[in-house]
């Protein structure tokens, strides 16, 4: 009761919140990077982050899965929803700029409606789906520039976030197929894969994340952010969304997450942005946009009658319940 009134009453600034903490996740990153490695950044993503998650739900006091088969699919998930894309980004953002990744990152929902197509054959597409798929892969082509001729480094960094992305794809259908049906609270659920994501991280660090460390408040403090905020608190967040808004409408802020990344990257380490980025960003969230059917809801939306004169409370109320 107590988290459904606390996301109705102030929707919007959790909306605003999600998109500026996992558009600067990017950011982040690139700061971490100043004095660890990649695999460190990662590692102290996931160890921070599953802090946070596991302290919300003791306050919560929220029971873990007790099955082992779930605890079994849930470590399928953290190695594709955490692990492998977050080393990658991170490994990606030693050559590339922070705004490129944020806007790599963007082509999630096509990865994952390109997996659906093949993993799920019950959720065959429409044709305006596929359209809009082909639209968001062109936006790709053109932030890849491969007009220009990119270098060896740059050019394996970005082919690593389309990697990242195609793993968000795998990751999310797979969740889907075999733990979504299990109808089991999702705060629980992101508790145990952060943390088993977590577990993987330290198993692996005697071999990837040894390298000498330099911490200073700077890097320590962006660690910290990225873990807590983008991995840990941006998940309740996203959940109270989805109770106050609707799925749909609080995916929305994938929209966004690019614009915060990139004008980060301008503003505070003054990156560099060619033309072809921002044009094929752009270019990507209306493939999106298509794929999700929203250019059709407002095209139907506009073309509705205006209800009669005589109702004008009604029309107010409406248009504040909706925004």
């Amino acid at each position: 009761m107590s988290n459904k009134s606390s996301a109705n009453k102030w929707p919007l600034a959790q909306f605003v919140t999600l998109a500026v903490v996992w558009g600067a996740s990017f950011l982040f990153i690139a700061i971490g990077l100043e004095g660890l490695s990649p695999a460190q950044v990662v590692l102290g993503r996931l160890g921070s982050g599953a802090v946070a998650l596991a302290a919300i739900s003791l306050v919560r006091r929220q029971q873990l899965p007790a099955r082992p088969v779930v605890w079994a699919h849930l470590a399928v998930v953290a190695l594709l929803l955490c692990v492998a894309p977050f080393l990658l980004y991170a490994w990606a953002e030693q050559t590339i700029g922070s705004g490129l990744a944020s806007i790599y990152n963007a082509t999630t929902p096509l990865m994952t409606t390109l997996v659906a197509l093949v993993a799920l054959p019950q959720e065959r597409p429409s044709k305006v789906r596929l359209l809009g798929l082909l639209a968001g892969f062109l936006g790709v082509l053109i932030v890849l520039g491969p007009w220009r001729g990119a270098g060896g480094g740059s050019l394996a960094a970005q082919a690593a976030c389309l990697a990242a992305t195609a793993c968000y794809g795998l990751g999310f259908v797979y969740l889907r197929r075999f733990v979504s049906p299990r109808g089991l609270p999702s705060l629980s659920l992101a508790t145990v894969q952060v943390g088993l994501g977590a577990v993987m991280m330290l198993i692996l660090t005697p071999w990837i994340a040894m390298a000498p460390v330099h911490l200073t408040p700077r890097v320590v403090a962006s660690i910290l952010i990225l873990g807590m905020a983008g991995t840990g608190l941006a998940y309740v967040w996203n959940t109270n969304l989805v109770a106050a808004w609707g799925a749909a409408n609080a995916s929305t802020v994938t929209y966004l997450t690019p614009i915060v990344g990139v004008s980060l990257g301008v503003a505070i380490l003054a990156e560099p942005v060619s033309w072809n980025q921002p044009v094929g960003a752009v270019v990507v969230v209306a493939g999106i946009a298509i794929s999700q059917g929203r250019l059709a809801a407002i095209t139907r939306w506009r073309r509705t009658p205006a209800p009669a004169q005589r109702q004008p409370l009604d029309q107010s109320s409406s248009g504040r319940t909706e925004a």
